[in-house]
């Protein structure tokens, strides 16, 4: 056992990008240069070279840079959800009024996709106007959200606490709104904080589905 211990005292210990498969280092990359750069300005070559893998391994895991891309959207994307669906399933949620109901799930999603800075702004900022397909992938995110945020404008209605009408309508304007804020979150992350956008998101929220 102590020869072993000494064994691997005497190796170098790898950096932590090393110890990533070629698909998460090529990820990190992506990351990292796509939010300090830009996606226009970051080609394969540079994302092969930060990740230390060569030409043939990005196209077996990616295809191209917008795969990688929107494989980028899905990760800030998944986390956010999964955190706003575990907020509302916390015990005592059912019964919370909306107001603080609909705080604390946009409280739960800014945590979530705002904590890497540079995942942010590639999910938010880089993504806009790429392609018809990066479009089109985002627009089923949306379409997932805006159902999403239309059962709980529907749960509002049916705890009186909302006037019955077209929730959907409301929340697709909502979801937009939410893009718009989430983007001048991601290219001035210092002036708009989380606590910010947790405040905002509920304002607009409660002014479009609850009654003045």
């Amino acid at each position: 056992m102590a020869g072993v211990v000494a064994s691997r005292r005497r190796k170098t210990v790898p950096q932590p990008m090393e110890l990533l498969g070629a698909r998460d280092r090529l990820l990190r990359a992506g990351r990292e240069l796509f939010g300090a750069y830009g996606y226009a300005h970051t080609g394969v070559e540079e994302l092969c070279v930060r990740a230390k893998v060569p030409g043939h391994v990005f196209q077996q895991e990616f295809l191209s840079r917008e795969v990688l891309l929107m494989a980028l959207y899905d990760e800030v994307a998944t986390h956010g959800l999964r955190a706003a669906e575990n907020a509302l399933m916390a015990e005592g949620m059912e019964d919370c009024p909306t107001a603080e109901r609909v705080r604390l799930l946009f409280a739960a999603y800014v945590k979530a996709v705002t904590e890497d800075p540079c995942a942010a702004r590639v999910a938010f900022v880089e993504v806009l106007g790429v392609s018809r397909e990066v479009d089109n992938h985002l627009a089923t995110w949306r379409a997932m959200w805006i159902e999403f945020l239309t059962s709980e404008a529907e749960r509002a209605v049916r705890r009186g606490e909302a006037e019955p009408s077209d929730h959907k309508v409301t929340v697709t304007v909502l979801n937009h709104a939410v893009d718009e804020l989430m983007a001048h979150h991601g290219r001035r992350p210092r002036q708009v904080d989380a606590e910010w956008l947790t405040d905002e998101l509920t304002r607009l929220s409660l002014a479009m589905i609850l009654p003045s």
